[in-house]
């Protein structure tokens, strides 16, 4: 079988991982660096060109896609729908998960758990932006916004007013969230393949820091789920329609509630903090995906 990795780097870990991993179980793994990929938009032989060459046909892609590419990256991945080529995570799940705001409505409509959140457009309604999630103290995210960048915490009435009218003025889409307490700087991250959760961590915020992102500094360790928890996660990844994916919890007094689902979760924690060969999990994926087509 041959696999292309779309991905900027073939030394980030979590490439490496999933070259290796493919490697390892005979396959022909190639990384390819998707913003030097050039696409040929033909009706009846689309093909994507690669430093000048075309790119030889493939049996699977793994997208990579980095947040900052996330237009060109869903393109070149459309452009291998196109040639028929399965792909582990489509355009369109990639897209929606990408767009905080669209990702929650979906999420929200299917019933799953989630933080109060607000979102407004004039100005004028900061109060009641405020007052809908419980008012302060409350979380506001960059609706682009990764790694924990982006993400602060208001911890009066006053201090979240005077942010979200900064980013009002600044023209800065933002989402406005309740604050959970209960979870104290914790977050889990579920990795989920196909319909299973191969691997889950906790996330521990650095002391006086309340985003558990690893990029913060957040201690990773193994965990055992609860069954709601495991079913939020399924239930998540599915209804973004991503077949791998890295879901992230909060344990509230109100049950689990879905921070956020990432299309292209890093492997590099989870595996050291699980042991658990993800990337593996990953290739054995679609292994399966390919004889049931």
């Amino acid at each position: 079988m041959k696999i292309a990795i779309l991905s900027r780097k073939a030394s980030l870990y979590s490439t490496r991982r999933l070259v290796e991993a493919g490697e390892q179980r005979g396959h022909t793994v190639r990384v390819v660096d998707y913003l030097r990929c050039c696409m040929s938009i033909a009706s009846h032989s689309p093909s994507v060109m690669y430093s000048g060459e075309p790119l030889e046909r493939f049996d699977a892609v793994i997208p990579r896609i980095g947040a900052s590419h996330t237009d060109y990256g869903t393109a070149v991945v459309r452009q291998f729908e196109m040639m028929d080529v399965c792909v582990v995570n489509s355009s369109i799940a990639i897209s929606k998960s990408r767009d905080k705001l669209r990702c929650l409505q979906i999420l929200a409509h299917k019933g799953i758990g989630l933080p109060v959140t607000s979102f407004a457009h004039s100005p004028k309604d900061i109060d009641n932006l405020i007052k809908m999630v419980g008012g302060a103290p409350l979380v506001i995210k960059l609706l682009e916004g990764t790694q924990g960048i982006g993400v602060m915490l208001a911890e009066s009435h006053q201090s979240a007013k005077s942010a979200i009218e900064a980013f009002k003025g600044a023209k800065v889409p933002i989402l406005v969230q309740e604050y959970i307490t209960e979870a104290k700087g914790m977050d889990i991250r579920c990795l989920v393949v196909g319909n299973k959760v191969v691997a889950a961590m906790k996330r521990q915020g650095a002391p006086g820091e309340f985003r558990s992102n690893l990029h913060r500094g957040g201690q990773p360790a193994a965990i055992k789920l609860t069954p709601e928890e495991r079913s939020t996660a399924i239930r998540a990844a599915k209804a973004m329609g991503l077949s791998v994916a890295g879901v992230d919890l909060l344990r509230s007094h109100h049950g689990a509630c879905v921070m956020e689902v990432n299309s292209s979760p890093g492997l590099e924690g989870i595996e050291s903090a699980t042991g658990v060969d993800v990337a593996g999990k990953v290739i054995e994926f679609i292994e399966k995906s390919l004889l049931d087509m």
